[in-house]
């Protein structure tokens, strides 16, 4: 019997994990950044330059954005590294990778970027080559985590920061069943905008199987990072994990 995981709320086999995520993100990339404003409230965006914030960027430096997305974070980070810098977008998804590149073309930012197609578990990387890497809200939809931690651990440089963005477990039980009715709504408000609802049903669900805070923790520990703790945002509907490689 094949190994099996998570697709969501859904059992299936290891090996179908990574095409079926790919077909969401497929889906959902031409309304991507309209959906995050209306599902966040805009908040997305504060979040994410705090996120930024915490990767102590300056400039030279030598950045991956892992699941770079529509390039959100590439963008600013890429004014921080300046000329003497380079920031490196890499996505499994084409149709999200062609976003970001689109983005920073239209932004006027070439000079400093490239994009690189590739998997979070099998980076194709030399070690030990970045100053950072960043990672927001796409460690949740990788088949295996704990490949993907330590496949960012071997690409980092000795002192090199590791920085994760991603969705997770409210503190609050209020806040938590308030939060659960308001994210109920977005296959709903997905299926209005882009005409897509199991797109949607699907990154809710994935919220909610994704580890929570200690837990996540625990496996950055585990995979080899030092340093690790980590911040909550909006009560916990959204943390900021950091661990440092050495």
């Amino acid at each position: 019997m094949p190994q099996q995981t998570h697709f969501g709320f859904k059992t299936v086999p290891l090996a179908e994990k990574a095409s079926r995520v790919a077909g969401v993100f497929h889906s959902v990339a031409s309304r991507y950044d309209l959906m995050n404003d209306l599902m966040s409230l805009g908040t997305h965006r504060l979040i994410k330059r705090f996120a930024i914030e915490q990767t102590a960027a300056r400039a030279g430096d030598t950045i991956l954005d892992l699941a770079c997305g529509t390039g959100d974070l590439s963008e600013k980070l890429s004014t921080i590294v300046g000329s003497t810098g380079h920031i490196v977008l890499c996505d499994i998804n084409e149709s999200m990778l062609s976003l970001g590149r689109e983005r920073l073309h239209n932004h006027g930012v070439a000079a400093n970027v490239s994009f690189v197609q590739g998997d979070a578990e099998k980076l194709p990387f030399n070690e030990n080559h970045f100053d950072a890497i960043t990672m927001a809200f796409g460690l949740r939809n990788v088949t295996t985590k704990e490949n993907a931690l330590r496949a960012i651990l071997r690409t980092l440089k000795p002192g090199g920061r590791f920085v994760v963005l991603e969705f997770s477990k409210p503190l609050n039980p209020v806040v938590e069943n308030a939060y659960r009715v308001f994210s109920g709504i977005w296959p709903g408000v997905g299926e209005i905008v882009t005409g897509d609802r199991a797109s949607y049903q699907y990154l809710v669900e994935s919220i909610r199987m994704h580890p929570p805070q200690d837990e996540l923790a625990a496996m950055m520990t585990d995979a080899g990072f030092s340093k690790v703790h980590y911040h909550n945002l909006l009560n916990g509907i959204v943390a900021i994990h950091q661990g440092t490689k050495g």
